[in-house]
């Protein structure tokens, strides 16, 4: 597993804005901000991002980039606000980097991204799972997510992205492109353990079984050269002083507590001994508020999630990939309306659950 330091930044920002009655309103809009990713060094991408969870982002889109095979790969990421910049480093370099980052994709819609390389390069090679998803469950992503607490409510601007298995939400991500969303849940995924979808909420119930991110070691946090880490001057005495100014190793999320595994060398790392990183995406939902884009259909492949849901519609290239990939692509799924694009033998309906037709 990978350190990461925690970095957070403030979602929203509070403006005066005039209204239609020529009043100063208060009002908070969705925080923006550039974040240069820094790999062994050298300089590859900005992204603009809401800030959330930074590292998980950075993990996640050199994942879909498929720059990287395995999370076996990074050592750290560490991410400091104050000078904008997350800092990779790997433990073996990534071989080619600049010929695989040569060419350059600008995708579409709010908050546009990047793919490197060729975007159809080893489709072929994707198989998805038989998986399928009852009507019954459609709605209940559809409610869950109408229900979740969010940026977008406060501040609005912003994309919504969320994983599913059946309709329990798993992770909920916002960022100012549904391209970073996604790839926040990438890297969230990469870092569980698999078969440990769960939790604890204190150290009694903690066990091996639960997913994990790292500890740094014990009484201290020890910082390495990059061009985004700060030399730590103290050493930090509990998790709880560990702050994004050092390159500290992640804790766990708030109020959850994970089991410990020492190590040789006096790091703690956490999680199920011997257990192969990042959860499957074989019985999973992955629900975005954007369109359903040749992007969105690529890396919802890539992650080997076989349903993606929408409230939006789908683009001609995005129909076109789902089919070739065998995706199921249901769009514009609001309450209990929905148009299922591609893959509907995926989907098994159930006409009990539908209201009678005006006649």
């Amino acid at each position: 597993m990978p350190y990461l330091t925690r970095a957070r930044a403030p979602l929203t920002h509070d403006i005066q804005a005039v209204n239609e009655f020529g009043e100063l309103a208060a009002v908070s809009i969705p925080a923006e901000r550039a974040l240069t990713v820094y790999v062994d060094k050298r300089e590859l991408v900005t992204l603009m991002t809401l800030g959330a969870q930074p590292e998980l982002l950075v993990l996640g889109f050199l994942r879909n980039q498929r720059l990287l095979k395995s999370m076996a790969e990074v050592e750290s990421i560490t991410v400091d606000w104050d000078v904008n910049a997350a800092a990779v480093k790997t433990r073996h370099g990534i071989a080619d980097v600049e010929a695989r980052t040569a060419k350059r994709v600008v995708t579409t819609g709010c908050g546009q991204g990047s793919v490197f390389g060729d975007m159809m390069a080893e489709l072929d090679s994707l198989v998805l799972p038989q998986a399928s998803l009852t009507q019954a469950q459609l709605y209940g992503i559809v409610n869950a997510v109408r229900l979740q607490e969010s940026t977008y409510k406060s501040a609005g601007s912003v994309h919504g992205c969320a994983l599913f298995r059946g309709e329990e939400m798993l992770l909920f991500v916002e960022d100012v492109g549904r391209h970073n969303a996604i790839d926040t849940i990438a890297g969230w995924m990469w870092m569980q353990q698999d078969d440990a979808p769960t939790l604890a909420t204190s150290p009694e119930s903690a066990t091996a079984d639960y997913a994990c991110a790292a500890l740094p070691p014990e009484g201290v946090v020890s910082p390495w050269g990059g061009p985004a880490a700060k030399l730590a001057p103290t050493l930090a005495t509990s998790p709880e002083s560990a702050t994004a100014d050092y390159a500290c190793a992640a804790l766990p999320p708030e109020g959850a507590v994970h089991s410990r595994e020492s190590r040789s060398d006096g790091a703690t790392r956490l999680g199920r001994p011997g257990a192969a990183a990042g959860i499957s995406g074989h019985d999973k939902v992955f629900y975005t508020t954007g369109r359903l884009t040749s992007e969105m259909v690529i890396k919802s492949a890539q992650m080997g999630v076989p349903i993606l849901v929408s409230r939006s519609g789908i683009t001609q290239m995005g129909h076109a990939l789902a089919q070739r990939l065998g995706l199921c692509t249901i769009g514009r799924a609001v309450n209990k309306r929905f148009l299922c694009y591609t893959g509907a033998a995926r989907l098994r309906l159930q006409p009990e659950l539908n209201a009678a037709r005006p006649l």
